[in-house]
């Protein structure tokens, strides 16, 4: 059975104390519960760079994971701006967000790039949640399936099966991101599926099987539980809600059910 995974992208939000307080606030509500929780779900949060040793302090000694909202493909160099894997593995940085659709929008990210980054989190031991999902004039054109399968397979390009196990996958319909508007259980479910085939098909059932696909997309404390019953969809990318430690934890503890 797979270990759930509930991941707080935090984007550009919040400043150092804002960190250390909301982290202390998630922390009295998930603390209490952390040996249960820990038994089925995993829980991350991704501050910005700057904040991310503001919230590796104010993480020490909780079962709760840090992650890093993106990262450069090279070690060091003339990249101003731009951050490493080893920059962020100091900082007890386990996880990276690569591919999110603001990236690829805002950014100009291509799939070529998110795959040079895929391969050098994986080359520093960084566990990468690869992000894929496709706009709503793709949706209406029908071209779902080919951009969302194109964009996982050109993300895992060169990528062997043994490596399969550190990489979780993430379906963020971009027309759902940030809007209150979020895909049916029932069209996550169709995409969650679709995307383990395509795993099973590329590296074979036993290693597609293990991995964890997220669904991320105006998640709320009120629509988890239905989306965390259908089959393929093992946990959730949060982006708003896990501004506030109230609805971040009530969808963490959804996983327990």
């Amino acid at each position: 059975m797979r270990k759930k995974l509930f991941a707080g992208n935090w984007k550009m939000n919040l400043n150092h104390l804002g960190t250390r307080a909301l982290i202390q606030e998630i922390r009295a509500i998930l603390d209490p519960v952390a040996r249960v929780l820990a038994a089925t779900c995993d829980v991350l949060v991704a501050p910005p760079f700057v904040l991310l040793y503001a919230a590796a302090q104010a993480l020490a000694g909780s079962d709760i994971l840090l992650g890093a909202q993106n990262m450069h493909h090279e070690d060091s160099g003339a990249y101003t701006g731009e951050v490493s894997a080893l920059m962020l593995k100091p900082l007890g940085v386990r996880y990276v967000i690569l591919g999110h659709s603001e990236r690829r929008k805002l950014f100009g990210e291509s799939d070529e790039l998110i795959n040079q980054k895929v391969k050098s989190a994986l080359k520093h031991r960084l566990n990468p949640i690869v992000c894929v999902g496709e706009t709503e004039p793709e949706r209406r054109a029908g071209r779902t399936l080919e951009v969302v399968l194109g964009q996982l397979e050109a993300a895992l390009m060169g990528i062997e099966p043994a490596q399969l196990g550190t990489i979780t996958v993430a379906y963020e319909p971009v027309w759902a991101i940030g809007t209150g508007i979020n895909a049916t259980p029932e069209q996550a479910q169709e995409m969650h599926g679709s995307i383990r085939y395509t795993l099973e098909n590329r590296y074979g059932k036993e290693a597609a099987s293990a991995t964890r696909i997220l669904y991320g997309g105006s998640v709320n404390p009120d629509n988890i539980e239905a989306l965390l019953a259908k089959p393929d969809i093992d946990g959730a990318l949060v982006g708003g809600a896990s501004l506030k430690a109230d609805s971040f934890c009530k969808i963490d503890k959804a996983g327990l059910n």
